[in-house]
């Protein structure tokens, strides 16, 4: 089952970074909250510019396809989907969201599977950062655990500018889902830890509670 998840962590990390250009397309609908059929939701500030991977994700897709070493991983990047990613700020802010749907994929992920499939996307990240090491825990929203992980660095060739890369994953019914951000300060930081989530119809929460840390995994 594992190995599937690199060239999916791929796909997320060449959608995020890809998420830091000049944006396509942006959203202007007044509500804030964004609801994915596979069943969970995610809000974010009115502020906050939704962007187009419409362009890039086929090319990351290409890429991430042509290094899998199986059909199992190219089957992996054939179904991950970038549900949303938007951007706040100068420098920006970057928050992104992935799926894999198991229909697509054709079999269930387990909740041992949710760090490799994460970690690697953080692996690809901090090879572009000088980085702390990272900091990785565990918590449950309602019935569903999620797996957290947390790096602050700076960009190389950007010395000035710190970032705290976060990701925390979990599963919902019909797929796995991540949310990540590169936050440029403690705001947009908070944003994405304070973004209201509802998983398989369960009440809505924070996306990361102050003791997400608390327990800390190797």
């Amino acid at each position: 089952m594992k190995s599937f998840m690199l060239p999916a962590a791929i796909v997320l990390c060449g959608a995020f970074l890809a998420a830091q250009t000049p944006i396509l397309r942006t959203s202007k609908a007044p509500s804030r909250t964004f609801t994915n059929p596979l069943g969970f939701s995610y809000s974010l500030p009115a502020d906050w510019e939704v962007t187009s991977s419409e362009t890039t994700l086929p090319q990351v897709k290409q890429q991430a396809t042509q290094n899998a070493a199986s059909e199992e991983e190219k089957k992996g990047v054939e179904c991950v989907q970038i549900g949303l990613s938007a951007r706040h700020g100068s420098p920006p802010s970057i928050i992104t969201e992935l799926t894999l749907p198991f229909n697509c994929f054709g079999q269930q992920v387990s909740e041992g599977d949710l760090p490799g499939f994460a970690n690697g996307a953080m692996e690809d990240i901090r090879r572009n950062f000088i980085a702390d090491p990272p900091v990785t825990g565990k918590y449950t929203l309602g019935t569903h655990h999620l797996w957290i992980q947390r790096v602050k660095g700076f960009p190389n060739g950007q010395p000035g500018s710190p970032f705290t890369v976060e990701i925390a994953c979990t599963l919902v019914q019909k797929a796995a889902v991540c949310w990540m951000t590169m936050a440029a300060d403690d705001g947009s930081l908070s944003v994405f830890e304070h973004g209201a989530v509802t998983l398989d119809g369960e009440p809505p929460v924070a996306l990361v509670p102050s003791t997400a840390f608390q327990h800390q995994t190797p």
